[in-house]
């Protein structure tokens, strides 16, 4: 199965991690190479601008667009939602729009964790996610 992996930025390692783990499995997944390249702790200028210039860096680089294409291109995504900011779960802004993108495409949807407690939890059950509680052979 193609997957694409989704999440907040400051999750790239583990991006890396479960790209290793998935393709152990037996899946085809791509990771964003500025994903990867910061997960070597390459790329050090664009990690700090991701804490102050975030909106710019994704213009610069159009990874809206770039994580649309290969939504579009999978069968499914695994959204990778660990703890961050005091959030249990935690499924940012980007991520959600990823979640419609999936969504509208008719892909599967996969959350590693539960769904956070957060504002706008009901739209995340609204695209019917199968939550794996990090059991990645579930993914099918």
């Amino acid at each position: 199965m193609k997957i694409a992996i989704v999440g907040s930025s400051k999750f790239a390692k583990q991006m890396v991690e479960y790209q290793d783990r998935l393709i152990e499995l037996g899946h085809v997944v791509d990771v964003h190479e500025h994903y990867v390249a910061q997960a070597r702790g390459e790329m050090k200028d664009m990690i700090e601008r991701i804490s102050n210039e975030h909106a710019s860096l994704k213009i610069e680089n159009d990874y809206i667009k770039y994580h649309y294409n290969e939504i579009v291109k999978s069968d499914a995504v695994l959204v990778l939602n660990f703890d961050k900011n005091g959030v249990r779960n935690y499924i940012g802004g980007n991520t959600l729009m990823e979640l419609g993108f999936a969504h509208v495409h008719d892909k599967k949807i996969f959350l590693l964790n539960p769904i956070p407690e957060i504002s706008y939890s009901e739209e995340i059950q609204a695209v019917e996610p199968e939550v794996i509680n990090g059991d990645l052979t579930l993914i099918k």
